[in-house]
Parts: structure tokens; C-alpha cells; sequence
């Protein structure tokens, strides 16, 4: 799929319940809107099969440059202020930088 090092992110929000619905909607809106960006190999939200009111993120950058740029864009820091406001606990994202690694003999 990748042929050199990518940026990799996930994260997560467990929601209030009662907030799930704006924060899912809020969440589908801004994974549509990233994937416009430059360098965005991937961005997705998931919801949790064993925690239903936890959303999951994945994202694959092509590089440092291209995520940083996307931290810095304006809807992508309201995104996160809506997140932050509507979550049980504070939020996650942790950011990895990985390689391909080719498993065919």
C-alpha cells in the first residue's frame, strides 16, 4: 500500500452518551474534510464494539509536515474543542511513525 515511512495517529473519545449523536456527526464531518488535505493517506472514525459511546480515529499522514499543517488548520482545533467538551475522560491521540513491512515471501 505504502512504499515509504507514513505518520500514523489514532485516537479516541469515550462521549456523554446524550452527546454521542453531535460528536459522531461533528466526528464524520471532519474525517470528510481531512481527507481533502494534502497528504492525508487516510482518515477514519470508527465506534467501539465493545464501548459504543467510545469513537476510534485512524489517520495515515504522509509525512510530519502534512499532519502538523492539518493540526493547524482552524476546523480541525474546533473539532477538538468539541470533542474535548462533550467526552467522560480527556481525550487520546498518540502518533507513530511506521514503515511498511512486506510479509510475502
Amino acid at each position: 500500500m505504502y512504499n515509504q515511512v507514513v505518520i500514523i495517529v489514532t485516537g479516541s473519545i469515550h462521549c456523554h452518551p446524550e452527546h454521542l449523536a453531535d460528536v459522531l456527526s461533528s466526528s464524520l464531518q471532519h474525517v470528510h474534510r481531512s481527507r481533502l488535505e494534502p497528504g492525508c493517506l487516510l482518515h477514519s472514525v470508527h465506534i467501539d464494539a465493545e464501548n459504543p459511546n467510545r469513537l476510534v480515529f485512524v489517520e495515515h499522514w504522509s509525512d510530519r509536515a502534512a499532519l502538523l499543517a492539518h493540526f493547524a488548520v482552524p476546523e480541525s482545533r474546533g473539532f477538538a474543542r468539541i470533542a474535548a467538551e462533550h467526552a467522560v475522560e480527556p481525550t487520546v491521540i498518540e502518533v507513530f511513525e511506521a514503515s511498511p513491512v512486506n510479509f510475502r515471501s
